[in-house]
């Protein structure tokens, strides 16, 4: 039987850069995995999925979507939770964020290492 030797270290600059840009993300309003690459200017979404799945639980995550305004993997019921407590617009089936609405852009963070 294999044992998970799994050993956490403290997040490196560009996982830092991330999780301050999704702390400015103000309540309702949302970034896609892309977008923050796009504005820390270094990887792309699935390095800051990494990013997320390894820190993003001291962070608002709900706020970060997939492209198409899904929320993360795993955690849909919680996600649609907080959506609702904070009025983030979403689709008319109310099964995904509505991007076009909700979409965040006005953060301005230093570009990672």
């Amino acid at each position: 039987m294999r044992e998970d030797r799994t050993v956490w270290s403290e997040p490196d600059e560009y996982a830092e850069a991330v999780l301050d840009a999704v702390e400015r993300i103000p309540p309702g309003r949302v970034m896609s995995y892309g977008d923050l690459a796009e504005l820390v200017g270094k990887g792309g979404p699935r390095q800051v999925g990494r990013v997320m799945s390894l820190y993003g639980g001291a962070v608002p995550w709900w706020r970060v979507t997939r492209s198409d305004g899904r929320p993360p993997s795993g955690h849909e019921i919680v996600a649609h939770e907080h959506y609702r407590a904070e009025g983030t617009p979403l689709r008319p089936d109310g099964s995904r964020v509505d991007m076009s609405r909700a979409r965040w852009m006005d953060v301005e963070v230093e570009e990672a290492p």
